[in-house]
């Protein structure tokens, strides 16, 4: 049976607003080579209970054929602290991985992967560019603005609703996760969605401030 379900990457994306609180950040250090290694130790091994299942896009058709799903795709690269960073903090946090178990594949692609992937016939290859490159399918799925963490999610039918680059906070992604894993954004705008949105987090002490010194 050939899986057709990624069309996503022949359509336009959805935008409902989002962005409009994201912010595109990058950068520092890694080494290269690890990703099909993270993703392989992460399905192979036994999943925590607060630990995300990161699957490879290749599983992640193999599942979704079987039960479609809304994904969460992370592209990211083996040099992003960002990323990193969001690795060892955001996607640890139980509330963000029990939204995530609950309602998407959580796919990793290394955006630098040196892999060919094929989908839907078509063989996407790594493109040497620079000191490094990029992934053809990566290019396509992010339009061409390689910015990493960048976070891709696609609806239960297979197609690219949003692409949101940046590092996130946990209480920056939930509310994300929450729009569109419950299939909230069908019938409701982002910023109405916003207004009545509750976090589960406690909000932040507030930042004493302090008088500010007469001059003499």
């Amino acid at each position: 049976m050939r899986i057709k379900h990624i069309l996503f990457l022949l359509l336009p994306a959805v935008v409902f607003g989002i962005w409009s609180f994201t912010k595109a950040e990058t950068e520092t250090d890694l080494d290269s080579n690890q990703s099909s290694k993270e993703v392989k130790d992460s399905t192979s091994s036994k999943i925590e209970k607060h630990e995300i299942e990161w699957i490879s896009i290749e599983e992640a058709m193999k599942r979704h054929a079987e039960e479609p799903r809304y994904w969460i795709m992370d592209l990211y690269t083996d040099w992003c602290g960002w990323c990193k960073r969001m690795d060892a903090t955001t996607f640890k946090d139980s509330i963000i991985t029990a939204e995530i178990k609950e309602n998407f594949y959580a796919v990793k692609f290394n955006a630098e992967a040196k892999r060919d992937i094929t989908v839907d016939g078509k063989t996407y290859k790594f493109v040497p560019n620079g000191r490094r490159g990029y992934h053809e399918l990566a290019a396509q799925i992010l339009d061409g603005k390689l910015s990493y963490p960048s976070f891709a999610y696609f609806n239960n039918k297979g197609q690219k609703m949003q692409v949101i680059p940046g590092f996130k906070t946990r209480e920056q992604l939930h509310p994300i996760l929450d729009y569109i894993g419950n299939g909230i954004y069908q019938n409701t705008r982002w910023e109405d969605y916003m207004k009545s949105y509750k976090s589960p987090y406690p909000a932040p002490e507030p930042v004493e401030k302090k008088p500010t010194p007469k001059q003499p």
